[in-house]
């Protein structure tokens, strides 16, 4: 394989990694901003989802990393969502705060 070869791969794994599924961002969102045909997404995400299965098989002890991933963005919404709630108890627990005196 040669260096180019190599270098678009680890990219195309960078990008799936960050942009697909730490943020969760869909094939139509990536494709508008970087101009890369939903195919290439795709091919490149059935690629990543291979290479986390045959590592999860090698090394058995450890998680696969396809599965921590989905599980830091399940975390990471839920935490905005929590926060999100926060904000809006603290705003109504000052609206009712002033009702009172």
């Amino acid at each position: 394989m040669t260096l180019s070869k190599i270098l678009a791969k680890k990219l195309s794994t960078l990008f799936i990694q960050h942009h697909y599924i730490e943020e969760g961002r869909t094939y139509q969102s990536l494709t508008a901003e970087y101009g890369v045909s939903k195919a290439s997404i795709s091919k490149w995400c059935k690629e990543f989802s291979e290479e986390c299965q045959q590592n999860a098989s090698k090394n058995l002890t450890a998680r696969n990393d396809l599965e921590l991933m989905k599980e830091n963005r399940r975390l990471r919404e839920e935490l905005a969502d929590a926060r999100k709630e926060n904000l809006f108890l603290k705003k109504a627990a000052a609206f009712f705060a002033k009702g009172i005196d």
